[in-house]
C-alpha cells in the first residue's frame, strides 16, 4: 500500500429550484415567527443562539455573542436526529462542509473545511488533539459518533490559538458531561444493508453539593455493508464494518476555585475495503483496522474573579493497519497547556504555554516499504486580547511556535464585529495559519527532510441576524495558500516513484449563506456554499471539491409526531488534478419522523436517499444507496 490510496474530493451547478428555496429562506429570517414546540426545536439543526456558549474560537467559554468568528454548534438531539453512523455524514450537513469516502463507514474519509483539505482542520476530543502524522490530519473514521455529545465547528485560521494545522478550521467535539441525578440510558437501532446499534450509558452528578460527576457510555455498531467499489476488478463481496466504542469523563470540584477533570476515549473500527491489488483467482477479504485513544487530565483554578489558569496533560494515539495487505501506521500525540485569562471589565486577556509531541511508528512489513520511527516537538507561546462594550467587539491574537525540525514560525488573526442593532451585526477578520510538514512527507522513502511549512492567508467578511428563532448568516472569505505540499515525480527522495515536494499554491474562495426560520407551522433551515477551490499555478478546479453545494431542510409538528425532510445537494467535481475525471453532481433527499411513545422512550425512523441515487463522492467508489433506519431509546426524565 502506498501513500496514493488514501483520500477523497468535489463540484456544478445546482437546480434552480434549490437556489430559489434558499434566497427566500435569507429574505424572510428577518420577519416575524410563531412558537415553536420543544421538541421540534430539539430535533432542528439550525444555527446557534448568541446566547449559548462556545469554547472553540478563543479556547475559553464564551458567550457567542462575545464572538466574531464564523461557529456552528451541534448538539445530541440534532446528532441522534441525523440517524448517522459516520462523524462525517452529520458534519456534511454543516455551513462551508462537504466529505468524501472511499466506499462505506470505516473506509478512508475526508472533511473539507471551506474547501480545505483533511490535514487543515485541527481536531480535538474533550481537548485531546487527534491526527496522523502518516496520512495528515485526524482520520475521521476513526471518530465514534456514538460517543460525542456536542460539536464545535470554527470555519476559518485559528492557528494564532491552535499552532500548527488550523488553516480551513477547528472541530472540538466533546463527549457527555454528567450533571443531577444519575441518568441511565440505553438505545437500539436497526437498518438496511443488516445494519445494528446498540449503546449504553449513565452520567450524573454525586456528593456534598455534587462535587463529582461522572460519564460513561459504550456503543456496539455493526453492518454488512455494501460492496465499496463500483467499477475495476475487484472482490464482489459486501464490505461491512463492525465498531466498539466507550468513553469515561469524571470530574471534581474540590472546592469552590479548584476543579479537577479526566477524560478518556477508546475505539476499534474493523472495516472492509477492497484493495487494487485483487485478482479473481486468489479472492481475499481485504479489511481496515484502526484503533483510537483518548486520555485527558485537566485542572482549572479560579484564583480570582477576574483571573483563572488552566493546567492539562493529553494524550492521543491512532492506529491503522490493513491485512491481508500488509501496512501498519501508529501516531502518538502527548500536549501540555498552561493557559492564563485575565478579565477587566470590557476587555480580556490570555497568555499560555504550549508543548506538542508527535511520534510517527511505521513498520517495515514488506520489501516496498521503509520502517520510519521518527518524532518531534513543538513549543509555543500564544498571546490573545479581547474588548467588548456596547456595539464593538474586537479579538486580537498572536502565536509563535518553535519546532524542534525546522525552527519558528509565527501567525495572527484581527477580528472585529459591529453590533449594527441589536440583531444585525457585521465582522471583518484576516488571519495566517501554518501546517508543519507530517513526519511522514519528511521520512518515508517519499520523503525530504527539508520541506517548509505550508502556509495560509485567510480574510473574510461577515453579515449575522438573530432573534428568537430566526438566524441568517453571510460569510464571504478568501483564503490564499503557498508552499502546498504534494506528491510528485521523483525528486531528492529515496523512491524513484515519486517525492513530496512544496510545489504548489491554492487558494479556497467562496461564499456561505445560511438560515433559519420558522413560517406557517414549519420549522425551515439551510445552507449554501458558492466557492472557488482552485489550484493557483493550473488555475484548475481542486479536486473532490463543488463550486456549488447546499442542504435544506424542513420540519414540523403533527399529532406528536416530528416530521422533517431534508435535501442535500452538490455540483460537479473532477476526481483528479486535471480535471479530467468528472465526478457528476447529485441531489438527495432524506425523510425522517420521530416521537415519544411513552415519558421515557423516544423512537426515530429515517429514510436516506429516497430516490435510490446513484452517485460518487471519489471515482470508482460506490455509496450506499437507499437506506432506512429505526431506532428506539429509553432515557427517564
Amino acid at each position: 500500500m502506498t501513500i496514493l490510496s488514501l483520500r477523497a474530493r468535489r463540484a456544478a451547478p445546482l437546480r434552480p429550484a434549490v437556489l430559489a428555496a434558499l434566497s427566500f429562506i435569507a429574505a424572510s429570517a428577518a420577519q416575524s415567527q410563531e412558537a415553536m414546540p420543544p421538541l421540534l426545536l430539539a430535533q432542528n439543526a439550525r444555527l446557534p443562539s448568541l446566547r449559548d456558549t462556545v469554547v472553540t474560537a478563543t479556547r475559553t467559554e464564551q458567550p457567542l455573542a462575545d464572538l466574531v468568528a464564523d461557529v456552528s454548534i451541534i448538539d445530541r438531539e440534532t446528532i441522534e436526529a441525523s440517524g448517522a453512523t459516520g462523524l462525517a455524514d452529520v458534519l456534511a450537513r454543516q455551513p462551508g462542509v462537504q466529505i468524501t469516502r472511499n466506499g462505506g463507514i470505516g473506509n478512508a474519509t475526508s472533511v473539507y473545511l471551506r474547501g480545505a483539505e483533511t490535514r487543515f482542520t485541527a481536531v480535538y476530543i474533550d481537548g485531546v488533539r487527534v491526527d496522523s502524522q502518516s496520512t495528515g490530519g485526524a482520520q475521521w473514521e476513526q471518530i465514534p459518533l456514538a460517543q460525542i455529545e456536542r460539536i464545535e465547528v470554527l470555519r476559518g485560521p485559528a492557528a494564532a490559538v491552535y499552532g500548527s494545522d488550523a488553516i480551513g478550521g477547528v472541530v472540538q467535539l466533546f463527549t457527555r458531561k454528567g450533571e443531577g441525578p444519575a441518568r441511565p440510558y440505553a438505545g437500539v437501532g436497526l437498518g438496511t444493508q443488516g445494519l445494528r446499534k446498540i449503546e449504553a450509558g449513565v452520567s450524573g452528578a454525586a456528593g456534598t453539593g455534587s462535587a463529582f460527576d461522572y460519564a460513561l457510555g459504550i456503543a456496539r455498531e455493526t453492518s454488512d455493508g455494501f460492496d465499496a467499489k463500483a467499477s475495476g476488478a475487484h472482490n464482489p463481496d459486501r464490505d461491512g464494518h463492525r465498531s466498539t466504542s466507550g468513553n469515561a469523563r469524571l470530574g471534581l470540584r474540590i472546592d469552590a476555585k479548584h476543579r479537577l477533570d479526566a477524560t478518556l476515549l477508546a475505539s476499534r473500527m474493523d472495516s472492509g475495503y477492497d484493495d487494487f491489488a485483487y485478482t479473481p483467482a486468489q479472492p481475499v477479504d481485504d479489511r481496515n483496522l484502526s484503533r483510537l485513544r483518548t486520555a485527558g487530565l485537566a485542572w482549572d483554578a479560579k484564583w480570582t474573579e477576574a483571573y483563572s489558569t488552566r493546567v492539562s496533560v493529553t494524550d492521543s494515539t491512532s492506529r491503522y493497519q490493513t491485512t491481508p495487505a500488509p501496512y501498519q501506521t501508529e501516531t502518538r500525540l502527548r500536549g501540555y497547556l498552561w493557559q492564563n485569562d485575565y478579565r477587566l471589565g470590557a476587555h480580556r486577556f490570555s497568555a499560555a504555554l504550549e508543548r506538542r509531541e508527535d511520534h510517527l511508528n511505521n513498520p517495515a512489513l514488506d520489501a516496498w516499504s521503509m520502517s520510519i520511527v521518527q518524532g518531534r516537538s513543538q513549543d509555543a507561546l500564544a498571546l490573545g486580547y479581547g474588548y467588548q462594550r456596547g456595539s464593538h467587539t474586537l479579538q486580537l491574537n498572536a502565536r509563535h511556535d518553535s519546532d524542534s525540525e525546522f525552527g519558528g514560525k509565527g501567525s495572527g488573526s484581527v477580528a472585529y464585529g459591529y453590533a449594527l442593532t441589536p440583531q444585525w451585526r457585521a465582522t471583518a477578520s484576516v488571519g495566517t495559519a501554518f501546517r508543519a510538514p507530517t513526519l511522514y512527507q519528511r521520512f518515508s522513502q517519499y520523503g525530504v527532510a527539508s520541506l517548509r511549512p505550508e502556509t495560509g492567508h485567510n480574510a473574510e467578511l461577515g453579515l449575522r441576524y438573530a432573534q428568537g428563532r430566526s438566524s441568517f448568516s453571510a460569510v464571504v472569505y478568501r483564503n490564499r495558500l503557498s508552499n502546498l505540499i504534494l506528491f510528485g515525480g521523483a525528486g531528492t527522495c529515496a523512491s524513484s516513484f515519486g517525492c513530496y515536494a512544496n510545489t504548489a499554491r491554492a487558494q479556497y474562495q467562496g461564499l456561505t449563506l445560511a438560515a433559519s426560520h420558522h413560517w406557517a407551522g414549519v420549522q425551515w433551515h439551510g445552507s449554501i456554499d458558492l466557492q472557488n477551490p482552485r489550484d493557483l499555478d493550473t488555475g484548475k478546479q481542486l479536486a473532490r471539491r463543488a463550486k456549488r453545494h447546499a442542504t435544506f431542510g424542513a420540519d414540523t409538528l403533527v399529532a406528536g409526531w416530528t416530521l422533517g425532510a431534508e435535501l442535500q445537494a452538490s455540483g460537479r467535481r473532477f476526481d483528479n488534478a486535471a480535471n479530467t475525471n468528472v465526478l457528476g453532481g447529485y441531489a438527495l433527499v432524506n425523510l425522517y419522523a420521530s416521537t415519544r411513545l411513552a415519558r421515557d422512550y423516544t423512537l426515530l425512523a429515517r429514510i436516506d436517499n429516497l430516490g435510490d441515487k446513484d452517485y460518487q463522492l471519489a471515482r470508482t467508489y460506490a455509496t450506499p444507496g437507499r437506506t432506512f433506519y429505526v431506532g428506539l431509546k429509553w432515557a427517564p426524565q
